[in-house]
């Protein structure tokens, strides 16, 4: 495929962010390994008052989880419809497009983990079994997160744009 100028400037754009995506990646797998080496129960979410170093990779995986999320939806997935010549318009759209071309295997199942934001960030204060159900449901959905961001990046390989 032959691009221009304008299509070449994009396509550094698409470098960068799976840079970014890929570095997401791994520090959000690390914090996963360090809160997750046990299943993160109610019990656990009690504790977090008395242990520091937990609230901290508590902290850290919930915020990692969110940027993740963010990058690959509100940045790389625009950017890559963009590239398509598909132009990318409000999230939902986006992520339907998504989901026909075959990037997303489930529009729906990607907006209840958004939803997890909340549970995670603010509702935690009053009600733990919130936050320990919506951590262990982020970590339990890591895969179909990372998939999503290799899928894009597997879909421009196949279209001969690599971005690597």
């Amino acid at each position: 495929m032959k691009l221009g100028l304008a299509n070449k400037a994009k396509l550094e754009r698409l470098r960068f962010l799976r840079r970014v995506v890929e570095k997401e990646i791994v520090h959000l797998n690390y914090s996963a390994k360090k809160v997750f080496d046990q299943p993160f129960t109610y019990k656990r979410a009690v504790s977090l008052e008395k242990d520091a170093e937990l609230a901290e990779q508590v902290e850290a995986f919930s915020s990692r989880f969110c940027r993740l999320q963010d990058t690959i939806g509100d940045k790389l997935l625009p950017a890559w419809l963009d590239v398509l010549g598909e132009n990318p318009k409000i999230a939902i759209e986006n992520l339907d497009k998504a989901e026909k071309i075959g990037v997303l295997s489930s529009v729906e199942l990607w907006l209840e983990l958004r939803q997890l934001r909340n549970q995670m960030v603010h509702e935690y204060i009053e009600d733990l079994s919130v936050l320990a159900d919506a951590l262990q449901t982020s970590f339990e959905n890591l895969e179909f997160i990372v998939g999503v961001g290799n899928a894009i990046v597997s879909d421009l390989e196949k279209r001969g744009l690599t971005v690597s």
